[in-house]
């Protein structure tokens, strides 16, 4: 009898202390991943009347190992505003970082250590493309300054668009309801095998909480830009040569219609070439609007933001049928886009 208690005792136990398939998947996530997630500190370095330099903390994030070499990324709004940086690792360890490079309108920046790369552990990346809805998301980061705090959920939509800190819409964003709160910017957003599908950059909230709807910059933004801050410094992106006229200039000449004035028109480059057109100088110092843009392929133009996002889809080298109005005709005309400075 003794025997048979002890054998259900421990039975019992057993099943009691189990762990059920999707909680053994999220620990095995975090004890792969929690290594590549560190604390970021913004830092601001000042001088008293004293000409005594002081470092004045501008608030602190998230960010993830990107390779080896030092890099780490983060949001960009993280980092605005400092010209300091520290960067703490899993065990403690704190390194000075410098800012390599920033793409305010995808609120990416990326950072560079110079010591303790061999402390590094990078994040593993995976294809955008794969994502679904409903599928499984864990978030690492650091929300309230309490350090590698772990939250899970699910991809509650795809395609989100979401205004930036720089004013420009971020287009394709993922909506997750694993819980985002102040401090988890910049860390990483990863699916159920540990890769990265995205960085946490923001909640949408009243209270300013989380309130289940956070929203993370997709991998395939950060895998196309990241490189190109790290050997740039900056994003080079695709353009065709045009200035246009601000939201206020442009009423006062269409009113409300749809559309981007092109103000002038860069000599020698593709619009130039493709032969846009500018404002018209007439006599008396009024002036009349050329050519007005209304979409890029199957895109839309009704304002900057949507052009601005239209060209973001396309690199230098691609021709790109620009739909116009001239004269209240409606054209389209190929244009081959270039790199814009």
């Amino acid at each position: 009898m003794l025997r048979v208690l002890a054998a259900a005792l421990m039975a019992f136990s057993t099943r009691a202390s189990a762990l059920l398939p999707d909680e053994e998947n999220t620990i095995k996530v975090f004890k792969g991943a929690a290594s590549s997630v560190v604390y970021v500190t913004n830092v601001a370095i000042t001088q008293s009347p004293y000409m005594d330099e002081q470092a004045i903390p501008q608030g602190t994030g998230s960010g993830f190992v990107w390779d080896r070499k030092g890099h780490i990324v983060t949001n960009f709004h993280v980092v605005h505003g400092g010209n300091a940086f520290l960067v703490t690792l899993g065990d403690q360890t704190q390194l000075e970082a410098r800012l390599v490079g920033s793409d305010p309108t995808k609120d990416i920046a990326v950072l560079k250590v110079e010591k303790g790369h061999e402390k590094l552990h990078p994040v593993r990346v995976a294809k955008f493309e794969a994502l679904q809805a409903g599928q499984k998301t864990i978030a690492i980061g650091n929300p309230f300054g309490l350090d590698h705090t772990l939250t899970t959920g699910v991809i509650s939509a795809l395609g989100r668009e979401v205004q930036g800190i720089s004013g420009i819409t971020i287009r394709d964003m993922i909506q997750t309801d694993a819980a985002i709160n102040p401090g988890n910017s910049g860390g990483p957003l990863l699916d159920s095998d540990g890769n990265l599908i995205g960085m946490n950059t923001m909640i949408y909230s009243r209270s300013g909480g989380s309130a289940g709807i956070g929203f993370a910059v997709p991998v395939s933004f950060i895998a196309r830009i990241v490189p190109e801050l790290i050997k740039f410094g900056k994003v080079v992106r695709p353009g065709m040569g045009v200035s246009i006229l601000n939201a206020g200039q442009k009423y006062y000449l269409i009113g409300e219609q749809p559309g981007v004035v092109i103000n002038e028109v860069s000599p020698g480059g593709p619009a130039a070439k493709a032969g846009l057109r500018g404002l018209k100088r007439l006599p008396g110092g009024r002036v009349a609007p050329g050519d007005v843009i209304v979409g890029v392929e199957s895109y839309a133009v009704n304002d900057f933001d949507d052009l601005y996002n239209a060209f973001d889809r396309y690199k230098a080298g691609d021709t790109v049928a620009v739909k116009l109005k001239r004269a209240g005709k409606e054209l389209i005309v190929p244009v081959t886009l270039v790199n814009i400075d």
